[in-house]
């Protein structure tokens, strides 16, 4: 009796352990079905703006939209992105959006763009590459406006706007590339500069304006290679261009390969562009370089990623290939192109297929905390008329060895929509956390499904509907040609009499822009280790010089109150503590003076950082970020 009891007991154990480890296996069979979803893109459906006067429970009802052509799609932190659009009328007006871990809401109906671009300063503070405002008149032609004005954001405001006049020398140029190495050095390129006016002074390169915390000042590009795109790596501020048949060559730059890509240094407001030549792209025997568009660039921690479209060639150069370039560890790898060698050839430009089927890279988008980048391709056959100009999305993702995966096209067949258009920008603020914008203005978002919403950014600055853009330089000053009544007297007042109108020839010339506070800036060395910098205040101003190594402060000036004039400071360095660059802040303690556009000087410069003096070169032998 006793032994049966213990089997009776010793068999009721043994059931229900083998009952518990059956639904510990049934448990973790329907979480691997749907509870721990592996990531996957899924069609992000954005609401129209919430109307006046409607409720919360009403705008949840409305259908999703499309928010126009989006220029850029950027993130400071996986619950913080912004995105630039040209808008989509008359729902979604153009203006910037921005993403809050939880949706995308609109955040400014002023500053969208045609094609525009986002460059991040700090947590609360970006810049704009946006569309200029109509206001300029011209007998002959409309004034350019797409893509040639800056704004500045910052606490949930924008500080400042920055445009010109057109059709005048110094003119803003179209922009496509944005980046900021910090909230006081940021950069901004574009299109080669315009031939000058006959009799004007010859001018080459390619437009850029740098931003150097007080001022944006034009800082041209030395060779005439369009500026396409910006991207930080590191301490550097990477920049690709576009390689054209009748560009110009500089002296440092090789006929058969010239560079097409460089990187800015954070020095100072005296630019050092540095051309790479790091062996890569390679081109096929034959292959003339401007058979090979600009290197879309995306970076993370681990890594900066290129990515470059073959271009109709001439007959004299030999048809280049997509080719994906990739520098970490200190070395740069072709990763697909010619001389890659990618079993079966390279997948999206290959021999015989037609310029229709072979595909091109319209993004890339480096993926943090793996050795892969996404990417965004399309077609002509993709982008046909014959899809109703609702083309699919196509996404592949690639490895640091050239391996293709995970191709696919979106919206993919369970979500039950139709086309949302080809792919456009593609970006990935962390590992399993992707977004993709399409021609269309739809947006996909690629994350598992724990993770599809984060906790809700509530900061105050991107919280608010942003509607007021500062007046800038892009349209001229309306000069009144009559007094305005006067109307502010009370009942039975008689009104002073202002006498008579005189036209001032001032008055109706050109509108005035305030000059520089700094001018002529110069360094120079005294006895070896104490600085000295001379410069000219236009008024009286409190001044400060910094010497930083990277972002620690080695030596300072005390803050002084200098008058207007030509003053000098002087600073004592340390050789042991040798600064890396030098930061000079400034404060005006009067209203600038202002002179016209046609007489305002190209050579002046702002506050802001300054150049050390014998400021050693950079070499091929140094080692990159």
């Amino acid at each position: 009796m006793t032994m049966s009891r213990s089997w009776l007991a010793a068999s009721a154990a043994a059931l229900a352990l083998a009952l518990l480890l059956a639904l510990t296996l049934a448990a973790g069979s329907a979480s691997a079905a749907g509870g721990a979803e592996a990531p996957a893109w899924h069609l992000e459906k954005v609401l129209p703006p919430q109307l006046p006067g409607e409720s919360s429970e009403e705008h949840l009802r409305r259908f999703p939209v499309g928010l126009g052509k989006i220029g850029d799609i950027e993130f400071f932190a996986p619950n913080r992105g912004l995105l630039i659009t040209a808008g989509n009328p008359p729902t979604i007006p153009p203006g910037l959006w921005a993403y809050n871990g939880s949706e995308w809401h609109e955040l400014a109906t002023v500053c969208g763009a045609s094609d525009g671009r986002i460059a991040w300063a700090g947590p609360d503070e970006f810049w704009t590459v946006s569309d200029g405002r109509p206001g300029q008149a011209s007998s002959e032609r409309p004034p350019p406006l797409e893509d040639n004005t800056l704004c500045h954001f910052k606490d949930g405001e924008v500080a400042g706007s920055y445009a010109s006049l057109a059709f005048s020398a110094n003119s803003y140029q179209a922009m496509h590339g944005a980046g900021c190495l910090s909230s006081s050095d940021c950069w901004f390129g574009g299109e080669l500069l315009p031939e000058p006016e006959p009799g004007a002074k010859a001018q080459s390169g390619a437009f850029q304006l740098h931003w150097n915390g007080s001022s944006v000042t034009a800082e041209a590009y030395p060779a005439e290679h369009a500026i396409e795109d910006m991207r930080q790596f590191g301490r550097y501020l990477f920049e690709s261009v576009r390689i054209g048949q009748g560009d110009h060559l500089i002296e440092s730059e090789s006929p058969s390969a010239p560079p097409d890509l460089h990187l800015i240094t954070p020095i100072g407001v005296q630019p050092t562009f540095i051309s790479l030549s790091p062996g890569v792209p390679h081109y096929a025997p034959e292959e003339r370089p401007y058979a090979l568009d600009f290197p879309h660039l995306s970076s993370d921690e681990e890594g900066l990623w290129g990515a470059a479209d073959p271009v109709p060639a001439p007959k004299e150069s030999a048809h280049g290939e997509v080719t994906i370039l990739r520098y970490s560890g200190g070395a740069w790898s072709q990763v697909l192109g010619y001389g890659s060698d990618p079993p079966g050839g390279n997948p999206f430009t290959q021999p015989g297929r037609g310029e229709r089927q072979n595909e091109t890279v319209t993004s890339i988008g480096a993926e943090p905390g793996t050795p892969d980048a996404w990417l965004a391709l399309t077609s002509l056959e993709n982008t046909s008329a014959d899809n109703g100009g609702a083309a699919p999305a196509i996404l592949a993702r690639v490895s640091a060895s050239g391996e293709v995966s995970e191709r696919q096209t979106l919206p993919s067949a369970g979500e039950g929509v139709g086309p949302k258009g080809a792919a456009g920008k593609l970006v990935c603020p962390a590992a399993n956390d992707c977004w993709l914008v399409t021609t269309q203005g739809w947006l996909f978002h690629y994350a598992d499904e724990a993770d599809r919403r984060l906790p809700e950014d509530l900061d105050p600055a991107f919280s608010k509907l942003i509607t007021f853009r500062p007046p800038d330089a892009g349209i001229p000053a309306v000069v009144p040609d009559a007094p305005p009544v006067d109307d502010s007297g009370l009942l039975g007042e008689v009104p002073q009499s202002s006498g008579s109108l005189i036209e001032s020839p001032s008055a109706l010339s050109e509108p005035g822009v305030p000059v520089p506070l700094l001018s002529n800036l110069h360094t120079r060395l005294v006895h070896g280790t104490t600085l000295e910098l001379r410069f000219h205040l236009a008024v009286k101003a409190r001044v400060r010089l910094l010497a930083k190594r990277r972002s620690r402060v080695v030596a300072q000036t005390p803050m002084r109150t200098l008058a207007a004039g030509n003053r000098k400071l002087l600073l004592q360095l340390e050789r042991s503590k040798w600064p890396t660059k030098l930061d000079l802040q400034t404060h005006a303690l009067a209203a600038l003076p202002t002179t016209s556009l046609r007489g305002a000087s190209t050579h002046t410069v702002g506050t802001g950082l300054v150049v050390l003096p014998h400021t050693r070169s950079f070499t091929e032998a140094e080692t990159l970020p």
